[in-house]
Parts: structure tokens; C-alpha cells; sequence
């Protein structure tokens, strides 16, 4: 059981902290660790539509925080790492709870009100994020994308991933359904979800990544049985040819969503759907109960 005084560390991830535009920290249930996270899309613009997101689209950026200003990005993430790695982030601030073994830096997470992979000078910020890793000798800290796979085919992006490649990186890429009706339910977007499956699975041939997947009722129902065994399809492509899959991370809804005819899943109902993804695809499931999918 998650004690008391964890649980508002883990429900609460607000991608702000003190007056920083673009970098924020959030405690890491999944791994045990603080997450710093770079927000691309401070405008708040995605190519999703998501059912269940927890950005509050209707109160935009504005122009001004519409492009990324790398040498503001890289003083407030120079400034973020000290303050984990030398403890300061946990002198009070809402930190302050934070237990002495979660005290530590566990990776940079590219991520943010929206696709980080859309971002014009997305490359830039990757090589931007390897530098500052490298300079703080950061060796065993990772460097996270997560991102909707929408753009992981385009040539910039191809080149960013060989950088993630080099500094200890990770790929978590979106898969929310199983067929393209769910999926158009949930993600609303003009992007379909063969394109996604391309793309993750062209990327998962040359690095093993995470799957990260949200699922939740929709007018207090949970997704069919069909369509979890869709999903769950979907998986085993994506393994047939010759993508390679470490993880497959199970969430529900943490916070107030977009739509109110969307909520979370019961535990049960997770349990129920990890287990079957297990058999199914005999793949690594984690399941979150209730948690953010930044870092969780």
C-alpha cells in the first residue's frame, strides 16, 4: 500500500515550478525517483484531442511562451538538476515530504502540454538535454521521450532518437486502442492509428521501448472485452515484426479529464486488463492505479 504521505506526490504533477516556463520536477512512483520534466508545448497546442487529458486547453500559453527560448530552457535545467541532485528541491517546497529514498534523479522526461516531437527545434533540445546530462556527469540518469508516435518517422526526430540512443535513453510511445473506432474515440485526432502502429513499429526495431496505454469508462463503462483483446492484438504486431517492446504500461485517469463522460478504471478492472495483456502477448506489464502517466 502507497503510504498517506506519498499519495499527493504521485496525484499531483503540475508541469510548473517557482517561476520556471519550461522545466518542472515530479516524484516518480514507477521509478522510485524524481523526474525532471521539459515541457515543449508551454502554448498548450497538440495534434491530439484526448477524452481523458488533464491540460486545461481552454486557457492557452499565449504567443509569448510560443517558442522554446533554449538558452532560458538550459539555465532552468541546469538550475533543476542542483537543486535534486544536491537536495534543495526538498527544503520547503511541496517537496518537502518526499521520502529520503525517493530523493534521487532519475531521468530528464521530454513531455509537456503537448506532442514534444512536434516542437520545431525538438532536435535542438535533445542535444541540448544530452549536453547538460553529460556536463553534471550524469551517467546513470535517463533521458525520456514521451510522445504520441505521430512523428517519429520524420528525419529531424529519426536523428534526435539516435541521440536519445547514445545517452541512456528511452521511447514511450502512446498506444491507447485497438481499433481505429476506439482509438478515434479516445484520441481524436486526424492522425489514424495505423500510422502510430508504423511508426512505433519502425522505431521499436532498432531500440526496445515502452508502450504506454491509458484506458477508462466512458459513460461509466469500461472498454469491451473485444476491444481490450484488439489491443492486446495490436501488441502482438507490433512483437511479430520485429518491434521490440521492454514494457507495457497500464494507466488510468489521475486527475479531472477533459470530458466529464470520462473517469477511471476500478483497480479491478486494471488488474483485470494487465493480466490479460500478459497472457495475451506474454510481455512486462506494469499497471498504475490512479497515478499521472508523466513519470509513473
Amino acid at each position: 500500500m502507497t503510504p498517506p504521505t506519498l499519495i499527493p506526490l504521485f496525484q499531483t504533477h503540475p508541469r510548473s515550478f517557482d517561476q520556471n516556463r519550461f522545466v518542472y520536477p515530479v516524484v516518480s512512483r514507477r521509478s522510485g525517483g524524481v523526474s525532471i520534466g521539459v515541457n515543449l508545448n508551454p502554448e498548450k497546442y497538440c495534434n491530439f484531442d484526448c477524452v481523458y487529458c488533464q491540460v486545461d486547453r481552454t486557457v492557452r500559453g499565449g504567443p509569448v511562451l510560443r517558442k522554446v527560448d533554449l538558452p532560458e530552457l538550459k539555465s532552468e535545467l541546469d538550475q533543476m538538476i542542483e537543486l535534486v541532485t544536491g537536495g534543495r528541491l526538498f527544503d520547503g517546497t511541496r517537496f518537502s515530504t518526499t521520502p529520503a529514498e525517493y530523493r534521487r534523479l532519475n531521468d530528464i522526461a521530454m513531455s509537456g502540454d503537448g506532442e514534444p516531437t512536434a516542437s520545431p527545434i525538438f532536435n535542438e533540445v535533445v542535444d541540448l538535454c544530452a549536453e547538460i546530462r553529460q556536463f553534471h556527469g550524469l551517467e546513470n540518469v535517463k533521458l525520456v521521450l514521451i510522445t504520441n508516435a505521430t512523428h517519429l518517422q520524420r528525419p529531424r526526430v529519426v536523428r534526435a532518437l539516435e541521440v536519445l540512443d547514445a545517452n541512456n535513453g528511452e521511447i514511450w510511445g502512446k498506444l491507447d486502442a485497438g481499433t481505429e473506432e476506439y482509438y478515434q474515440r479516445i484520441d481524436r485526432t486526424k492522425v489514424h492509428l495505423a500510422e502510430v502502429m508504423e511508426n512505433l513499429l519502425v522505431t521499436a526495431r532498432k531500440r526496445p521501448i515502452v508502450v504506454q496505454s491509458l484506458f477508462m469508462r466512458l459513460d461509466d463503462q469500461p472498454p469491451t472485452v473485444t476491444e481490450q483483446e484488439a489491443y492486446c492484438d495490436r501488441l502482438c504486431e507490433l512483437v511479430r515484426g520485429g518491434g521490440q517492446i521492454k514494457l507495457v504500461q497500464i494507466h488510468s485517469i489521475a486527475r479531472r479529464p477533459a470530458e466529464s463522460f470520462a473517469s477511471p478504471l476500478h483497480d479491478s478492472e486494471i488488474d483485470t486488463l494487465a493480466d490479460l495483456v500478459r497472457r495475451r502477448t506474454r510481455l512486462p506489464v506494469s499497471a498504475h492505479y490512479g497515478y499521472s502517466p508523466h513519470a509513473d
